[in-house]
């Protein structure tokens, strides 16, 4: 039940930021909205309300979002490039990597953004080995070790502060 709650809290409050108009008909809606929310997802959103209480996530998460954005920028240049060299051979393939994210939505959010990221794709993940599948445009290297330090590591570390 205090999951539910958080949600509805959480869910009012981005409706709220997103609308930005403060009459009573899209505060209204807003409830409803956050209502519906917390009645279709409730048991799956919120598992662990009490790592909302630690404010040192946020900083976290707000560090990770120009992280994401800067990786994301660098592989937007890499694919463009790789587009406009067409002689520029790829060696596209499925490689295996290590994760110690234990959460689903640690997992969640790693493999979100690896498949954000252009270049790479998650594929499959194997929660109970610790490993996830990911499609990468150009296999540098097929060591599991290796693939890991170059696609997952720079995600992992900051989300397993976030998450975990």
């Amino acid at each position: 039940m205090k999951s539910k709650i958080v949600l509805f809290i959480l869910a009012n409050f981005i409706w709220i930021l997103l609308n930005w108009i403060p009459d009573s008909q899209h505060l209204l809606i807003g409830l409803l909205v956050s209502l519906v929310v917390v009645c279709l997802t409730g048991d799956l959103f919120v598992k662990r309300v009490h790592l909302f209480n630690h404010p040192v996530r946020y900083l976290w998460f707000l560090y990770y979002i120009p992280v994401f954005i800067w990786e994301c920028f660098k592989a937007n240049i890499d694919v463009a490039y790789r587009v406009i060299h067409p002689d520029l051979p790829i060696h596209p393939g499925i490689v295996k990597v290590k994760t110690a994210l234990r959460s689903d939505t640690a997992i969640t959010f790693l493999a979100n953004s690896i498949t954000l990221t252009p270049g790479t794709l998650s594929v499959d993940v194997d929660k109970e080995n610790g490993f996830l599948y990911v499609h990468w445009i150009e296999v540098k290297n097929k060591n599991v070790d290796k693939a890991t330090e170059l696609i997952v590591a720079r995600f992992e570390s900051i989300l397993k502060r976030i998450f975990e």
